[in-house]
């Protein structure tokens, strides 16, 4: 409404209406006696000439302004041209509008804005700094490099601000040699001058040229400095970060963060901790960085520990922050902290954001909660790949296979193309829920439909596949038909599937192939112990454990965990530590009986000992799996499903036994393993025995 008011009360916004003058509006003609008559008649009053003044012109550039915040270009245009006189600021103004305002506001290519401000250009009677440097800035900024250069080359004399203009658009193009020769011709230079091409340098990792140019630099701040640090932090050369570091004569707050994120990424959190301990201030990127660091390097408890200090001191969460902390919950599966966490998240406004959302949705897909993974990526407004296969792989580690394909259909839809990671998620649905023929669609269909050349890994979900199917003979021709050399992975995947189909032959030949690549591979040896163990071949089986001890290759110990009002409960094999040992074997044995009487029976040839028969059901009773689950259904309130979680695969014992137990106690429980999660309930598991 202000504008149209201008339009009405300024006579250079109305073109066309006729203008009142002396010459064309002159009044009609009267006899001069009538005045002699009438002396006291008045003379008409004589036309008054409306100037254009500058506070008119003023105005006008107001609203061009305006128009071209809103998206108006054609209107902001059009009340150019209908000034009747327009002064270099008018325009500049109209320039700028169309150069840096119009490319954000007004629909269309941002290139065609730029000829229009050219062609305004080339109308001004005089042009000063502003508006050679503005048509200057526009071609650098739309990466037309070299109308930008024939424009410089066209006038003699220009000022720093130009040069380094021209200079920084060659160096968005990666054009660092002609950035150097625009750098060296020069007449004059000033701080931005030497840091630009001192930060390009470094940001390329040509620390030499670098390096040298910060020798020669008059002009040193704390900006020159910081760009020579962050330079060799990104060469991984923290000895000489840190020596140019400690000389600085000046620090910022970035300076400490480069520093502090180089240390925790080389994995020396020792020295990053000294360093942030160190800071005289800090902000949230500072907190930000130590997080991540301790999270990078396997500290979880520490990380979490520097979140909650990060709240108490009254600094503001950002999104790395909630970032790193959410990845760290995840990796420890603490499922009540992430979502304490997440409804921080909430009151933070960052919770449909794809950065924060992204990390959300694989927090609750690793706890084992994917119907809240479901509704945090319902709720992301701007879905990307990550997103998408992150969904994706966890109704895959879910076992809820048709559910990863549909989503799969459903990114298809929304033209998100996928990646290497997407087919990865979608051969492993196809692998947990036993859809061959459809998995050996999607793997015949990668590089014809989306350009992706299988790798490693979709060779390897799709010989698991095979294998799983009982389909050993294709699995093997499978592998015999890959570009590349099987690794110790793609041989694990068969072995897997030879213990499950007992072909102890082909299982011996793929352990062979594993020892020779991974020698130290623990979990290999007890893969082929078990299937020497269920065919009965103890002398085989005590061999590997000899050549376990010659080699040097410890068993990795197996532990499950359990989280109960935000601690977590972790229990090893015939765990007796724990302050309420006593009461969990008093359950398990009242379990015990309830399932015997329910048609469970120990699967004693799954015991890698040779013992009597009592001893080994004794041992399978003392799983961690089934101390943890014991003690979740004691301490979690009914109503609310048990979540644990294993280090190792979960065996087919106490996957039959929890069977029993969910029926039993009438719970849903979560057993999440390496390699999937199982969701037992009312006696069935969701994997269908299939896994």
């Amino acid at each position: 409404m202000r504008f149209k008011q201008l339009h009405t009360s300024s006579l250079c916004l109305l073109p066309n209406r006729t203008r009142i003058h002396a010459q064309s509006a002159a009044p009609p003609r009267r006899n001069t006696s009538d005045f002699i008559k009438s002396p006291t008649s008045k003379p008409l009053p004589q036309p008054r000439i409306k100037k254009v003044t500058d506070s008119d012109i003023v105005k006008c550039s107001i609203a061009i302004t305006a128009h071209m915040r809103n998206g108006q270009c054609d209107l902001a245009l059009r009340l150019f041209n209908s000034m009747p006189r327009k002064t270099t600021v008018s325009y500049n103004t109209m320039i700028s509008g169309m150069l840096f305002r119009g490319t954000r506001y007004c629909p269309g290519a941002p290139n065609g804005l730029v000829d229009e401000a050219r062609r305004v250009f080339h109308l001004m009677p005089e042009k000063n700094e502003i508006s050679w440097n503005g048509i200057l800035a526009a071609y650098v900024q739309n990466g037309r490099i070299e109308e930008a250069r024939r424009l410089f080359e066209s006038k003699e004399r220009w000022s720093v601000v130009s040069w380094n203009c021209l200079m920084s658009g060659y160096l968005k193009k990666k054009r660092l040699e002609e950035a150097r020769q625009i750098f060296d011709r020069m007449p004059v230079r000033d701080a931005v001058s030497w840091n630009t091409m001192i930060t390009c340098y470094a940001q390329n990792g040509r620390m030499e040229e670098a390096r040298k140019l910060f020798e020669k630099s008059p002009i040193r701040d704390v900006f020159t400095w910081t760009a020579m640090v962050s330079g060799y932090v990104q060469s991984k050369n923290m000895n000489l970060a840190g020596e140019l570091f400690e000389a600085m004569p000046c620090r910022n707050v970035s300076s400490w963060n480069t520093m502090i994120t180089g240390y925790a990424q080389s994995g020396d959190i020792a020295c990053a901790r000294n360093l942030f301990d160190r800071m005289p201030h800090r902000d949230c990127i500072s907190w930000a960085a130590i997080i991540a660091g301790y999270a990078q390097n396997g500290d979880s408890e520490e990380a979490l520990r520097m979140f909650i200090e990060m709240k108490r001191d009254g600094e503001r969460l950002n999104r790395s922050a909630f970032t790193c902390v959410l990845s760290t919950c995840a990796d420890i599966a603490a499922f009540e902290l992430g979502k304490q966490i997440h409804g921080r998240v909430v009151k933070a406004g960052y919770e449909f954001g794809c950065y924060v959302g992204n990390a959300l949705l694989a927090m609750y897909c690793r706890c084992g909660s994917i119907d809240e993974a479901y509704n945090v990526f319902k709720r992301i407004k701007d879905k990307d790949v990550v997103s998408w296969n992150t969904i994706i792989i966890g109704y895959a580690r879910h076992g809820f296979g048709e559910e990863a394909l549909k989503h799969f259909e459903s990114m298809k839809r929304a033209c998100i193309q996928p990646d290497e990671v997407t087919m990865v998620g979608v051969l492993s649905a196809c692998s947990h829920t036993g859809l061959v023929e459809r998995g050996r669609y999607y793997f015949n269909s990668m590089s014809q439909e989306y350009g992706i050349v299988a790798n490693s890994k979709h060779y390897t979900c799709m010989i698991d596949l095979l294998g799983r199917a009982g389909r050993l003979d294709d699995a093997q021709n499978l592998m015999r038909s890959m570009p590349f050399e099987p690794d110790a992975a793609t041989w694990g995947a068969l072995l897997g599937a030879s213990r499950i189909h007992g072909n102890t032959l082909l299982g011996e030949k793929a352990a062979e192939m594993i020892f020779a690549l991974e020698p130290w591979n623990s979990g290999m040896y007890v893969l082929l112990s078990n299937l020497y163990a269920s065919s009965g071949r103890w002398v085989d089986v005590r061999k590997m454990r000899s050549k376990m001890r010659d080699t040097g290759v410890n068993k990795i110990p197996g532990y499950s965990w359990v989280e109960v009002q935000n601690n977590i409960h972790t229990f090893s094999v015939g765990e007796t530590n724990h302050a309420e040992s006593d009461r969990i074997y008093a359950f398990l044995e009242e379990l015990d009986l309830r399932m015997k009487r329910d048609g469970y029976v120990s699967a004693t040839k799954l015991v890698l000992h040779d013992v009597e028969e009592e001893e080994k059901q004794h041992m399978l009773k003392c799983h961690s799996e089934k101390l943890a689950v014991a003690y979740g259904i004691m301490k979690i309130p009914s109503g609310r499903p048990v979540r644990v979680f294993k280090n190792l695969r979960v065996c087919e014992d106490c996957h039959t036994a929890i069977k029993h137990i969910a029926k039993i106690v009438g719970r849903l429980i979560i057993l999440r393993d390496p390699n999937r999660f199982h969701h037992f309930k009312d006696g069935l598991c969701n994997c269908g025995d299939y896994w």
